[in-house]
């Protein structure tokens, strides 16, 4: 824990004694307590990322729990924490709770589309509270996930397959990548195969968003590197901690690395989503051309 405190409170994390250790742990405590409690009437977000993240610190109550994050994206394009809390990633239960508390404190207005791994319970939680919401898959868990299926010798050229889907122009020629994924890898190995198309619908939403946002929104990059931060700072963490502990010291190391994200490129583009925009293949569905011209092109 010592590392974790250094980060926020410098070289005076050095000389603190237990009991002021214990009054500063009781203060983050509250301060996440007041925060969680904020009005969110008008809020309004774009895109989500959503993570749960597994730290070093670990709760007395129970060692599988994570922090459970969500990271928004305003109508001015910049990046916010939209709630921390604990709880088990896979469980449904758990979102639940989170995304319900959001309703009460104002947020009725769903968020656009929703990136993360496939594995969490936020998924269900998601489709019972904002049913709206569009849905993303985050392209590095799925590849990840994909290579864990294929021995060693074949994973760096389905790694190169893989990448021809996210990174082609349109919705079709993504489509047409995939199709020659599956069509090369199916029957030797199925198990692989079946992990990509599982999700195929929402492995390629981002093509109905702004093309200057489709580095943001294929995949939770954007938040992964606050998560690594927050899994070093508390490296060295051995010990289990009280979960009121866990959640402030959690809470304010997300506080201060929010402090350093940077806004999304071209933020007008959430203003266009917002004002009912639509687009096709990352641009505004009125200024794209007719398939034929558009391969053509």
């Amino acid at each position: 824990m010592q590392e974790a405190l250094s980060i926020l409170l410098g070289e005076e994390a050095k000389g603190l004694s237990p009991a002021a250790l214990g009054r500063l742990k009781a203060q983050w405590t509250e301060e996440h307590a007041a925060w969680q409690r904020r009005s969110l009437e008008g809020k309004r977000y774009a895109y989500w990322w959503v993570d749960g993240v597994y730290t070093n610190l670990r709760a007395e109550e129970d060692p599988r729990i994570c922090l459970l994050v969500i990271i928004g994206v305003t109508a001015d394009g910049k990046k916010e924490l939209v709630s921390v809390s604990d709880g088990l990633r896979e469980s449904k239960a758990s979102w639940l709770e989170i995304l319900r508390d959001l309703q009460t404190r104002g947020l009725e207005a769903a968020p656009l589309l929703a990136i993360g791994d496939g594995a969490m319970g936020f998924w269900a939680a998601l489709d019972e509270a904002y049913p709206e919401t569009r849905q993303q898959r985050c392209w590095v868990h799925k590849t990840a996930n994909i290579l864990n299926e294929l021995p060693k010798s074949k994973q760096g050229k389905a790694k190169a397959a893989l990448q021809e889907i996210w990174m082609a122009e349109s919705r079709k020629a993504a489509e047409k990548a995939l199709e020659i994924f599956v069509r090369n890898y199916q029957a030797k190995y199925p198990k692989a195969v079946a992990k990509l198309e599982k999700d195929r619908t929402e492995l390629l939403a981002f093509y109905d968003y702004p093309a200057e946002h489709w580095r943001h929104i294929r995949t939770t990059n954007a938040i992964e590197s606050t998560f690594a931060t927050v899994r070093h700072r508390t490296s060295r963490t051995k010990n289990c901690v009280s979960r009121n502990s866990f959640i402030g010291l959690g809470f304010k190391m997300l506080q201060q690395a929010e402090k350093r994200w940077i806004a999304i490129f071209h933020p007008e583009k959430v203003r266009d989503l917002f004002a009912g925009v639509k687009f096709t293949d990352g641009v505004p569905a009125n200024e794209t051309l007719p398939g034929d011209q558009q391969d053509a092109a």
